[in-house]
């Protein structure tokens, strides 16, 4: 009994980061498993057969590869302007010393707390005040707007945790200030500028409350699935919900492995 005992104790953190990871991945695995799943009737939820058919076929629905495009094209034109706009304000709250800094940290969370069905309610009633109709630039608007707050507060991480002797060495090497960004201080932050516009790419592609109420009758990819509820999720919207998650995976990979070869060289 001391032996099991012992044995559970050595082995304790391990048993419970497995619990929780299996946890974690266990819808992701009924997302991949039903993605090569043919389904009897309309109602993709249990294992009929094996199939291939939604992988080699994913635009047999034309709708589902419309509403995958514009989230797309959506979280692309989020991404490229939350993480410019995000990545200056993160300097300029690191960097600079200005009335009002304060006031601006603070309100830079307040879209990350707000319940998204406030925040998505709230953009809706601006734009309809406004006489915008709701569409596609209302919706990018509304992505850029919340996904700010994310990008500032990853890079801003990264900038404060930067070693402020490497740009100093720099200015002592005769280079002037554009140089020492450009050659030093850009290089230092791009991690974390890269992983700011993943997120923003991520919260965007899948965000479906803020959407719901600004898309007008443009859909995305995340309200394509909950209107195909009602009468059955289609394989293929498992299919790209699965190479979502292997693309994400990839990166990921691909970017601990060059992390790895830089701090071998």
């Amino acid at each position: 009994m001391r032996t099991i005992t012992s044995w559970l104790g050595k082995r304790a953190t391990g048993l419970y980061a497995f619990i929780a990871l299996f946890y974690m991945m266990l819808p992701i695995m009924v997302v991949i498993m039903l993605s090569f799943n043919k389904p009897a009737g309309k109602q993709n939820t249990q294992w009929n057969e094996f199939s291939l058919d939604a992988w080699t076929n994913i635009c047999r629905d034309q709708t589902i590869c419309g509403a995958v495009t514009t989230s797309i094209q959506i979280a692309l034109l989020t991404t490229i302007v939350a993480t410019i706009l995000g990545t200056m304000i993160a300097f300029a709250l690191v960097r600079h010393r200005f009335r009002g800094r304060t006031s601006t940290n603070l309100l830079i969370f307040l879209p990350m707390a707000t319940p998204e069905v406030v925040l998505g309610a709230s953009l809706l009633a601006m734009f309809l005040n406004l006489r915008v109709s709701p569409g596609f630039w209302t919706i990018v608007i509304a992505h850029v707007m919340f996904c700010i707050s994310f990008v500032v507060v990853t890079v801003k991480a990264r900038i404060a945790s930067l070693d402020p002797r490497l740009e100093q060495a720099a200015m002592d090497l005769y280079a002037n200030e554009r140089e020492t960004f450009r050659y030093v201080t850009l290089p230092l932050v791009m991690p974390g500028i890269a992983g700011a516009a993943l997120l923003a790419f991520s919260l965007s592609f899948d965000d479906f409350i803020i959407t719901n109420f600004n898309s007008g009758i443009v859909s995305t990819f995340p309200k394509f699935v909950y209107i195909s509820s009602a009468r059955g999720i289609p394989p293929e919207a498992n299919v790209i919900g699965s190479a979502m998650f292997f693309i994400a995976l990839i990166i990921v990979i691909v970017g601990q492995f060059v992390s790895r070869r830089r701090r071998a060289n």
